[in-house]
């Protein structure tokens, strides 16, 4: 058989990635993202025991734009890590499988992340 009788694979331009797949690729990179914020955290921690000199220095770079942004990314990673952890667990009970209730629940997941992250920052900054 010839390779060009073949049908070609779908191409991601042509292909819709279903919202729940989107979402288990989104779970895994806010894992990672966790991840390299515990390392943040742990720097953190080390400056605060260690002098006032390191400690202005951390305060000083999260306090700037590019780490209010790292901590504004963790925080959308904890809170959407969080939310659909919980969905994970009602699945482990057998409920929600049917496709229309996983993409209910995919955009509640989302919808609550952008919430909370939304809700916390707004009590953090004191608006």
């Amino acid at each position: 058989m010839s390779t060009e009788e073949r049908p070609l694979s779908p191409h991601l331009t042509i292909y819709r990635w279903p919202i729940t797949m989107t979402l288990s690729i989104l779970h895994r990179m806010t894992g990672v993202a966790l991840s390299v914020g515990l390392i943040a955290f742990v720097i953190w921690l080390e400056a605060i025991a260690y002098d006032a000199v390191p400690y202005d220095a951390v305060r000083g770079f999260m306090d700037s734009v590019a780490g209010q942004i790292l901590l504004l990314g963790w925080c959308f990673s904890f809170f959407f890590h969080l939310s659909n952890g919980v969905r994970h667990l009602i699945w482990d009970t057998g409920r929600m499988f049917d496709k229309r209730q996983a993409e209910t629940s995919s955009w509640f997941v989302i919808v609550a992340s952008v919430a909370l992250t939304a809700g916390y920052w707004l009590t953090v900054q004191g608006v």
